[in-house]
């Protein structure tokens, strides 16, 4: 595995602290599975940095009714790649410090296979109720391993109040029709950016690539796995990204940003558009100080190149740490987290993308968040980020490949040549 960069290593004494905090030690004691779970007690939920404000909420409401069941929520960073490394870190040193993990939904297969996480009985979660493409996300080789708790589809966030001004109906379809959009909103002024998105080096980069190959006709892998990134229609897809750096269309500052800060620059006018996750309405639609497009902005299918784009499937499940204590409770708080009436909860606090079918054709739902069928398009014709074992390998090799195109460093023919050769050795 490529070297984790310094920022990204979890701290020992984190983990060392949080084990206190939580008041159990593994010793000698036999840890029950999912499967045939007994134990009860304090338990906590080990997830990303919650920007929304709703997993307090839901605690707190859990520790209400389960006085002697308590959940703690312990918040890791907001980048992806860091949450992962200490997740998987307690999982090494087999530590009770995590109870119940919020998982990337890509993330199932490296995790389940690792044997990190419990496979959780079948009847845990009403599958039958959830759209398919998130089903696909909890299961490894038949099993499942996880609830789906949230999903999570693209979106292109744009100014609205200034595409009105300019006389311009609709939201762009295209990579085209939004750079003459563009030209004509931002004629004459240096303030504003056209787009962004999330090119950090980090999760969000594969995920942006992911996007602009599918959207342009490529794949990273088939449907057996094995990768075919070095294609025409993948380097279409790189170069509209490379491009875009050079010709102005990309906001230059957005080669650092992650989702939290694209989202403040979206909120201090610095771009026109930005390829965002439903979660951002929310948020943005907020009044404050530092944010100049509260009701100001409208959300439409992110971009292609010859149509509306093709989101990568994002989302987060609710997995079972396979070293901790008081499963029972576990699996109870996890059914309760992802019951569908906090789903609702979710999306009416935090613009949270539901996992229940129903709830993006409920008339009162749909009332109040217009978007939702385009966020329910989105997710139905999303494609998932490569579902493999190595994970992590394969997210770092990918981000390698596409920072270095985006930089200059490599051209996207050597980048994605590289990138093939390192993947088909992730995926005998």
């Amino acid at each position: 595995m490529s070297a984790i960069p310094r920022r990204l290593l979890p701290s020992t004494a984190v983990l060392a602290a949080l084990t206190l905090v939580s008041g159990c030690g593994l010793g000698a004691k036999k840890v029950e599975s999912g499967a045939d779970a007994t134990e009860r007690g304090p338990i906590t939920y080990a997830a990303g940095k919650d920007v929304s404000g709703v997993v307090p909420k839901l605690i707190k409401r859990w520790n209400e009714t389960h006085p002697d069941e308590k959940a703690t929520f312990i918040e890791l960073p907001e980048d992806a790649n860091a949450q992962r490394q200490q997740m998987i870190q307690n999982a090494q040193l087999k530590s009770d410090t995590f109870t119940v993990l919020s998982l990337d939904a890509v993330w199932t297969a490296e995790f389940a296979a690792n044997r990190w996480i419990d496979e959780i009985p079948r009847k845990s979660f009403p599958y039958d109720k959830t759209l398919d493409p998130i089903n696909g996300t909890v299961r490894y080789r038949g099993k499942y391993f996880a609830m789906p708790y949230a999903s999570d589809g693209a979106l292109l966030y744009y100014r609205k109040d200034l595409l009105d001004k300019a006389g311009i109906d609709e939201p762009p379809e295209t990579w085209s029709e939004m750079q003459e959009v563009c030209r004509k909103v931002l004629k004459g002024q240096s303030k504003m950016s056209c787009y962004a998105g999330q090119f950090e080096k980090y999760e969000g980069l594969t995920v942006n690539f992911s996007e602009a190959v599918h959207s342009a006709g490529g794949r990273i892998t088939d449907d057996k796995g094995n990768p075919t990134v070095n294609t025409p229609e993948a380097k279409r897809g790189l170069d509209s990204l490379v491009e875009g750096f050079r010709d102005g269309t990309m906001s230059k500052e957005a080669i650092t940003y992650m989702e939290e800060p694209g989202r403040r620059a979206f909120e201090k006018g610095k771009t026109l558009f930005i390829r965002q996750w439903p979660s951002m309405y929310g948020v943005s639609s907020n009044k404050g100080k530092n944010n100049e497009v509260a009701g100001k902005f409208g959300v439409a299918p992110i971009p292609g190149q010859d149509g509306p784009g093709v989101s990568s499937l994002g989302g987060h499940n609710l997995a079972l740490s396979s070293s901790a204590r008081n499963k029972a409770t576990a699996l109870d708080f996890m059914r309760y987290m992802t019951s569908k009436q906090n789903s609702r909860r979710n999306l009416n606090d935090g613009s949270l993308a539901p996992v229940y079918t129903d709830l993006y054709d409920d008339p009162e739902m749909r009332r109040k968040f217009p978007w939702l069928p385009v966020l329910k398009k989105s997710i139905l014709h999303a494609e998932p980020r490569p579902r493999v074992v190595q994970y992590g390998d394969a997210t770092t090799a990918i981000q390698d490949a596409a920072y270095a195109a985006l930089t200059g460093k490599k051209s996207s023919s050597e980048a994605l040549r590289s990138l093939q050769k390192k993947l088909r050795a992730l995926t005998p």
